[in-house]
């Protein structure tokens, strides 16, 4: 369980990173574009995108060490699981089936994508990048829902092996207790201090 969820962590993580690396690259992209050619204001969608695509990236390098503290911050994976979501729909709902062939996407993306030039070719390039933005957008959904769902799977076996190791060395250190109750005998305080860290203790009980 160690090596192979250590393994899938950091894989998440780098699709993670790319995911919000490439969306705000390309959303970057479109408001340096959009302000040089007059846009004042850009799409509060989009800068909630560009801003959900900062904060994955701050996620993801702070995370990708697969350390205990990595799984245990699946409460951040729900939280960005939701935000990503989020994205996804608020953005699909702006072109919907259509994509390219939308009305928003005519008259503001490729519009500004262009430079302002609603029939430069850059504004062929601007599908793509659009598309480009959606795809990833959902691949970032997916990616973490399975960080949650490792985070939330190795916490929750971490903790039955706590309980267990606990237990196991709480039942030896009474049942030495018990032998020195019966026999009177004193085992040396080093050897039942080891007793203590490794749940195994060794001694011999004179009759």
């Amino acid at each position: 369980m160690g090596t192979a969820s250590k393994i899938a962590l950091v894989l998440l993580r780098l699709g993670e990173l790319a995911c919000g690396a490439i969306i705000l690259g390309i959303i970057g992209y479109f408001f340096r574009s959009s302000t040089k050619a007059g846009l004042i204001e850009p799409s509060g969608r989009l800068v909630y995108a560009a801003i959900i695509a900062a904060l994955t990236i701050l996620d993801s390098l702070l995370f990708i060490v697969p350390y205990a503290y990595s799984f245990w911050s699946f409460p951040l994976d729900v939280f960005f699981f939701l935000a990503w979501l989020v994205v996804f729909c608020v953005l699909i709902t702006l072109t919907r089936t259509q994509s390219c062939q939308a009305k928003w996407y005519r008259d503001y993306w490729a519009y500004w994508w262009g430079w302002g030039r609603p029939r430069s070719p850059s504004g062929v390039a601007g599908c793509s990048a659009w598309r480009t933005v959606l795809a990833f957008a959902f691949v970032a959904v997916i990616l973490y829902l399975f960080s949650a769902l490792l985070g939330i799977y190795w916490t929750t076996k971490y903790a039955q092996m706590q309980t267990r190791s606990k237990g196991f060395v709480q039942r030896h250190t009474e049942q030495v207790k018990t032998l020195r109750k019966a026999k009177g005998t004193h085992f040396p305080r080093d050897v039942e201090a080891e007793g203590r860290n490794t749940g195994v203790v060794q001694a011999t009980i004179p009759t």
